[in-house]
């Protein structure tokens, strides 16, 4: 492609090219992950599968052009709750691309607090599935409380090993197995997404999304824990790899300084 953005890096697991610039709220032992309010409860599963979806669908048909490929290997596993780690590549998309091929299982994703501090939005995003990092030491309990709540009710928990969004990259960033203690402490599945662009039209110069599904990936019960959580990191990131291969074409251009 001609005049291509080019973006420079020096960090592959640090540097962030969001361009929001949100100063994050704290989430701390007061933040309410579970919701004893049934109004509240009420509103998020028709925000999270009812309104949004013709949003979503629409989006990802229209602005992607989404193909996904592997869809059967997840619903295999619809009566069981599991989680679903990506590649981080569209800034609003990566909320909406694991919502369709689960559905009708609710599907909710571990976020960045920044994506829930602004007023009023912040609030849409958390009733869609949204479920921050707390940024406090003393959240961390009601945090995987949650997570463990979501998986026990069978719904699917999406992570972006990633962490920060590199719009359009066409390959995998080192990721840490930090993440992977989950599925290695629940003894459940985990699948992948791995998001890659495909060239199209007269002049091949535009980008459609094709999104592989690959699992289901378990922990390696002979092994020790942290073993367990590396090993499950190993097989997901160099699935996740060999399917960015499939990319060919490049919207934004990354080169380190």
């Amino acid at each position: 492609m001609k005049n291509k953005e080019i973006y420079y890096y020096e960090d592959e697991l640090n540097d962030e090219f969001s361009k929001a610039q949100i100063t994050p709220r704290k989430i701390d032992e007061n933040y309410i992950y579970l919701h004893k309010n049934p109004i509240w409860n009420i509103c998020s599963i028709l925000a999270q599968n009812v309104l949004s979806m013709p949003i979503k669908i629409s989006y990802l048909k229209f602005k992607l052009k989404i193909k996904y490929i592997g869809k059967e290997k997840i619903k295999k596993y619809k009566k069981l709750g599991y989680f679903i780690y990506a590649n981080h590549t569209q800034v609003f998309a990566d909320t909406f691309i694991p919502s369709i091929p689960v559905y009708p299982k609710r599907n909710f994703f571990i976020v960045n607090p920044a994506n829930v501090s602004m007023k009023g939005s912040g609030t849409i995003i958390e009733m869609l599935g949204a479920m921050p990092i707390p940024n406090e030491r003393n959240g961390m309990k009601n945090f995987l409380e949650a997570i463990e709540n979501r998986i026990n009710k069978n719904y699917s928990i999406t992570i972006y090993p990633e962490a920060h969004i590199w719009p359009y990259y066409t390959k995998i960033r080192p990721f840490k197995s930090v993440s992977f203690k989950y599925p290695v402490k629940m003894g459940k599945p985990a699948f992948c997404m791995t998001n890659t662009y495909k060239a199209y039209g007269k002049n091949k110069d535009k980008a459609k999304m094709i999104t592989y599904i690959d699992g289901p990936f378990f922990a390696d019960k002979t092994l020790p824990i942290k073993e367990q959580q590396e090993d499950l990191r190993n097989k997901i990131y160099n699935c996740m790899v060999e399917r960015s291969k499939n990319n060919d074409i490049e919207i934004i251009k990354y080169e380190k300084k």
